[in-house]
């Protein structure tokens, strides 16, 4: 055991003189925006998936970053965790309190700062979401383009390192973060970099905290990449004979260099989902959904390669609209997936989690995880950004079978193995959190996981920024 570890094993749940000293102290400070109640605590702890729910001591509704700074002293002060809040959509249970804790509900920081259209970039407080972001700057001809589905919060889209339909086009949060400020462990406020878009000055700090999960700070601001609006957007559906060719036109549709800016696949069980929750009339096949964005001629041109290209695996026939309200539905319910997935296994719970691999690996590691599935026994459909090699699985389960929740956790660890053993990563987006942080030494090594032990132990030498998640 190394010393980092030791110190990991030393630090454990407060105890109480010290959690309710610091409840004491936040109560004198925000009166009635501090709860206690058992329903508002477990509303911050996970809700989503089939992770336990572990609710922290206290939320605290927090409108500035100097109130995050005096949540964090408090805290700091007493050895007592906290965990940063956004709108609880995370699926790896980033937001639970194994320790109990300080929940800093960051809703409320909800403002857009400053919005410079012709740098095309945004200043915005955590507690925004992508939609009322793109709302915002709608009018001036420019959005956000990073979608994972639900109405996230910046704050923790830049934490989870999300991405979503958009990626293979727009990158990820990584690649639209600029700059950012956070409150560190200490009750200090870093920036990380200047608006430029490009510096070589120093290290990349902002990196560090984009997929940190609140592990070394609080994110309180974003410096964010804005894209132009599209002259036209295309987008439709194309099945396919089997779920390896679907994944094949996909590899052939990248690597020729198409300028796709969604392509996203739905095997037959969840076009069977979509169809039933969305009220749509698919064929029940394996299915990609893509959209194209560009000029009315350019769009018109990328379709009709595409549909050459789907032709080349026997899909087909690819059928595409430019009218936004058909878009608008289509994308509706892929957006709806998980909710759709559900009444498939009555009284289960959902398990979303997701891989990603090299794109030449793609049709592989989707078709393999695709026979396990069926020789398991599973209900567990697939659906997934494929343009950079990133898909899902929601795998139902009934928590009171044991037997079921067993083949659950085995098909989960081949299904993460697989991704490993051909280059890949145990998680392409959903983060690591809780639920995949026992993969990491598999996925980096030893070595490195003392280089990121290192780094948490400097930043943050209590372990009071949202422990017992990332590192295992």
């Amino acid at each position: 055991m190394t010393d980092l570890d030791e110190r990991d094993a030393a630090v454990g749940t407060p105890a109480p003189e010290a959690v309710s000293a610091v409840i004491a102290r936040l109560s004198k400070e925000f009166g009635d925006r501090l709860s206690t109640g058992r329903a508002i605590r477990e509303q911050h702890a996970n809700t989503v998936t089939w992770l336990p729910n572990e609710a922290p001591d206290a939320v605290v509704f927090v409108e500035s970053a100097e109130e995050v700074q005096a949540v964090v002293r408090a805290c700091a002060a007493h050895g007592v965790p906290v965990i940063a809040f956004g709108t609880g959509s995370s699926l790896e249970g980033q937001i639970n309190a194994p320790r109990g804790g300080i929940s800093i509900d960051l809703s409320r920081m909800n403002r857009v700062l400053a919005v410079h259209a012709e740098d095309l970039d945004v200043v915005v407080e955590p507690g925004v979401t992508r939609k009322q972001l793109n709302e915002h700057v709608r009018d001036l001809g420019l959005f956000f383009p990073i979608d994972p589905g639900a109405d996230a919060s910046l704050g923790g889209m830049a934490s989870t390192r999300a991405s979503g339909t958009n990626a293979v086009r727009y990158g990820t949060m990584k690649d639209n973060v600029i700059a950012l400020t956070a409150v560190l462990a200490n009750g200090e406020i870093i920036t990380t970099a200047r608006r430029a878009k490009k510096s070589s000055a120093g290290y990349d700090l902002t990196r560090l905290f984009v997929g940190a999960e609140g592990t070394l700070g609080i994110i309180t601001s974003l410096t964010l990449r804005l894209s132009g609006l599209p002259e036209a957007i295309s987008g439709g559906v194309c099945p396919f004979p089997t779920i390896r060719a679907a994944c094949d036109a996909v590899i052939m549709t990248i690597q020729s260099g198409l300028p796709v800016a969604r392509i996203e696949l739905l095997d037959e069980v969840q076009v069977k989902a979509c169809n039933a929750y969305s009220k749509l009339d698919l064929p029940e096949q394996p299915m990609l959904f893509l959209e194209f964005h560009g000029t009315q001629a350019g769009v018109a041109e990328q379709a009709e390669r595409f549909a050459e290209i789907a032709d080349e695996f026997g899909g087909g026939p690819f059928t595409w609209t430019a009218r936004p309200e058909e878009r608008s539905k289509l994308w509706q319910a892929r957006h709806d997936a998980y909710w759709a997935c559900l009444p498939m296994k009555p009284g289960a719970k959902a398990l979303a989690t997701d891989v990603c691999v090299p794109l030449s690996r793609l049709a592989d590691c989707v078709d393999e995880t695709k026979r396990d599935i069926e020789e398991m026994g599973m209900v567990a459909p697939i659906v997934g950004h494929v343009g950079d090699g990133n898909f899902h699985t929601v795998t139902l389960v009934h928590m009171d079978d044991p037997q079921d929740v067993a083949k659950a956790k085995i098909f989960i660890e081949r299904m993460v193995h697989r991704s490993l053993a051909m280059g890949g990563t145990a998680t392409g987006e959903h983060g690591v959190g809780q639920g995949k942080k026992k993969y990491l030494e598999a996925e980096h090594g030893r070595e490195t996981l003392d280089a990121m032990r290192a780094i948490k132990a400097a930043l943050d030498p209590q372990n009071i920024m949202n422990p017992g998640k990332i590192l295992p």
